[in-house]
């Protein structure tokens, strides 16, 4: 009971850095927004650029780390072995820093190639002007790459605020960067500057750890220490996953490739969606995966009394992780213009926009539940460290996801008689089929290795009955409040939304909410 008390902690506290640092990130939208408007060149140039370096550090950042470093660490720590912990953390972060320096290079050097391939569908002053965005964006992925062997390290210690709040610091350099000169600098040229203002941030981002891990792991000293058998381990761990997320960064890469095919403001509304509908994934999904990765890694094993052990703490995570999904993709499907508009309608960004992001959100919110359950499925592979089982999964839904793509994104809108533009929202729902046909994947070969997992059937159909009625009442409301400022709208509708969601789920006496009642609830 205190284990599992204890990990509920690390994910609360997880979850609480990743609210710090969302809510940053959806200011820094909510600003890019206003000055970048959504159908501009300048704001898809930056989002397409931005996809590139990001390819560096979703590669060798927080993933890869996660399912290659934390699990060899986290037993050396478990072992108390602390000072061959800190070698292996060390030798591990000098080889990150080595090989991203040599990446970040090439990238500079390559751009013109790159965005050839990323957006073939730009082309003149809108190419030239990704090109630089990608030149000077590079450096600053390398950063993060090193802020996130930062937060490997600093999660097995348990030490999980620190680690997701500090991207606060990347988002708060990008919006001071377009608070001083949204107003004065045209659209080119103020893209350039937030691309470096993004690189001041990620030096920010890093900077504010290292003290914190230096504290934490004294013994840690960089060097290329490739002769230690742990630090082998780990290499070979990271090698299947280095590529499976990078089958992730092909898909992505693919969804962008897509939509510079479709009119100006595609690739911009996808951004924007995605990065609302990533709120909840690491909300609840994250927080719950990271958190449980250490202690899965520690207690280890898939026979006997571990298997047992093992099996209980996910399927617990999974109740906990669906708890709040269900509610936030019926959300995003009943409410996703009320969201867009709260967040994103201001200065360039008008109300066609909002729904235009609505529309895309609806399809991502189609597979909401399957990608954060995924999430905790993958980490549990890691710990039983299996990073090829998962690799082979992720394979097959990006396969799966690139062929629908296509098919819903560049022909669905010519047959269905609909604009163009609105194949974007055909990219999220081919994800959302893609990712419930891995989640399947993953559930199936899990439960022939430790046994039966998964969620309820009875548990999983509450929690839906109990949003769609949260949603009829908030519906209702919505019906009958007059005109009124797009932020005020959505508090005015979705209060009512997840007082009646929580409710009825307390009445219901689900655990989950007496929980959350618990957090919440101020003690005497």
């Amino acid at each position: 009971m205190t284990t599992k008390r204890s990990e509920a902690r690390g994910a609360f506290f997880v979850a609480a850095g990743i609210l710090v640092s969302r809510v940053a990130g959806l200011v820094r939208l909510r600003a890019f927004a206003h000055y970048f408007g959504l159908q501009s060149d300048a704001a898809d140039a930056f989002n397409a650029a931005f996809r590139i370096p990001n390819l560096l550090q979703n590669l060798f950042g927080e993933g890869a780390l996660s399912a290659s470093f934390i699990p060899v660490y986290a037993s050396l720590l478990g072992r108390g072995d602390a000072r061959e912990a800190d070698r292996v953390a060390g030798a591990v972060g000098a080889l990150l820093a080595l090989t991203t320096s040599v990446l970040v290079a090439i990238g500079v050097a390559a751009a013109p190639f790159l965005i050839a391939v990323i957006a073939p569908g730009f082309s003149g002053e809108k190419r030239e002007l990704t090109v630089v965005l990608v030149r000077v964006l590079f450096p600053g992925a390398g950063l993060l790459v090193l802020s996130a062997w930062c937060l490997g390290v600093l999660n097995s210690h348990r030490r999980f605020l620190l680690s997701y709040a500090a991207p606060v610091m990347w988002n708060a350099a990008m919006v001071v960067t377009l608070v001083m000169f949204g107003n004065s600098a045209p659209l080119p040229r103020l893209a350039v500057l937030l691309a470096w203002g993004s690189v001041a941030g990620s030096a920010l981002q890093f900077l504010v750890q290292l003290p914190v891990v230096v504290r934490a792991a004294p013994g840690l000293r960089f060097a290329l220490n490739r002769a230690s058998a742990p630090v082998r381990q780990v290499a070979r761990n990271f090698v299947p996953v280095f590529i499976g997320r990078g089958v992730v960064q092909i898909s992505a890469f693919v969804d962008t490739l897509i939509a510079s095919l479709l009119p100006t403001g595609a690739v911009t509304g996808l951004a924007n969606a995605q990065l609302l509908y990533t709120l909840p994934v690491s909300l609840f999904g994250m927080s719950v995966a990271a958190a449980e990765l250490p202690a899965m890694a520690a207690e280890g094993g898939s026979e006997g009394a571990a298997r047992d052990a093992l099996r209980a703490r996910l399927n617990d995570g999974l109740r906990r992780i669906a708890f709040f999904v269900v509610p936030s993709a019926i959300a995003f499907l009943a409410f996703g213009d009320v969201i867009a508009a709260a967040l994103l309608q201001t200065g360039r960004f008008g109300r066609d926009d909002a729904i235009f992001v609505w529309g895309i959100l609806a399809g991502s919110a189609l597979g909401l539940l399957a990608t954060t359950l995924g999430r905790l499925y993958s980490s549990t592979y890691y710990a039983l460290h299996d990073t090829r089982t998962p690799l082979g999964f992720a394979v097959l839904r990006i396969g799966v996801a690139t062929i629908l793509g296509y098919l819903l994104a560049v022909r669905a809108p010519a047959v269905l008689g609909m604009p163009r533009i609105w194949g974007a929202a055909g990219l999220t729902v081919s994800a959302s089929l893609a990712g419930w046909l891995e989640l399947l994947l993953l559930r199936s070969a899990l439960n022939a290795r430790i046994g039966p997992t998964g969620l309820p059937a009875p548990y999983v159909a509450t929690l839906w009955l109990l949003g769609i009625v949260a949603a009829a009442a908030a519906w209702g409301v919505r019906m009958v409040i007059p005109a009124m400022h797009p932020a005020i709208a959505a508090a005015v509708v979705l209060g009512p939304y997840g007082i009646v969601y929580i409710g009825g789920a307390m009445m219901r006496g689900i655990p989950e909410a007496r929980a959350l009642l618990r957090r919440v609830r101020p003690r005497s």
